[in-house]
This record gives C-alpha cells, sequence and structure tokens, in this order.
C-alpha cells in the first residue's frame, strides 16, 4: 500500500515562494511517477505538474510553466513542488497523486487516472 503525506503550505504573500513536499511510504517509490493537483475552492482539481519516476522528465500546466518546478528526491521518498512567484489566483489545496506503478502520461494528467492521493496542504497567498 503506497501512503502520500504533503506538507509545507501556508500563508505567503504574492510574489513571493514556498515549497511543498509530500512524502510517500511504502514500496516502489522510484517505480511511480508523481504528479500535483490543486483545487481551489468552488473549482474542479487541476493538474499542475508531474515528473516520471527517473526524474528526467516533467510536464506542467500552462499555468505554471516558468513559475513552479516540481523535483524528486528517490533516497528520501519525497517529490517537492517549488512554487515562485505565487499570484492571487494560485491559492488552493495543493494535492500529490500517483498513477498506476509505472504510468506515465506525456500530455494530459487526469485526476481520474491516479491511484493514490494525499490530503493536501493548503496554499494561501495574501495580495
Amino acid at each position: 500500500q503506497v501512503q502520500l503525506v504533503e506538507s509545507g503550505g501556508g500563508l505567503v504573500e504574492a510574489g513571493n515562494s514556498l515549497r511543498v513536499s509530500c512524502v510517500v511510504s511504502g514500496r516502489g517509490f522510484s517505480d511511480y511517477s508523481m504528479g500535483w493537483f490543486r483545487q481551489a475552492p468552488g473549482k474542479e482539481r487541476e493538474f499542475v505538474a508531474a515528473i516520471i519516476w527517473h526524474g528526467g522528465l516533467t510536464i506542467y500546466a500552462d499555468f505554471a510553466q516558468g513559475r513552479f518546478t516540481i523535483a524528486r528526491d528517490n533516497a528520501k521518498n519525497t517529490v517537492y513542488l517549488q512554487l515562485n512567484h505565487l499570484k492571487p489566483e494560485d491559492p488552493a489545496v495543493y494535492y500529490c497523486a500517483a498513477p498506476p506503478v509505472g504510468r506515465w502520461y506525456s500530455r494530459a494528467w487526469d485526476a481520474m487516472n491516479m491511484d493514490y492521493w494525499g490530503k493536501g496542504t493548503l496554499v494561501t497567498v495574501s495580495s
């Protein structure tokens, strides 16, 4: 069984940065690609970024490209999302998720395709 626990959320001023983390327990972290999604109040959950199991490929949603960076440390069973230049439209609960083992989606990451989810960490941006 795989369990995901996010941390690092909080309140930050617009324009500043924050790093959220997701620690994964269970066997085989290095066999899973990992993704980050977010959900703002009243909105659907949306894809943010993803990284392949070995870390050599990443993809981003258009709004995240150039501002957010996803990374992973397989020795620590952890995936990170660095949030830079935060904007008033970025507040949301940020979730990490894992698709089926060995699966990588080169284009659309659909929340419906994820096998595992964390409970999320809240990011709030003050303007």
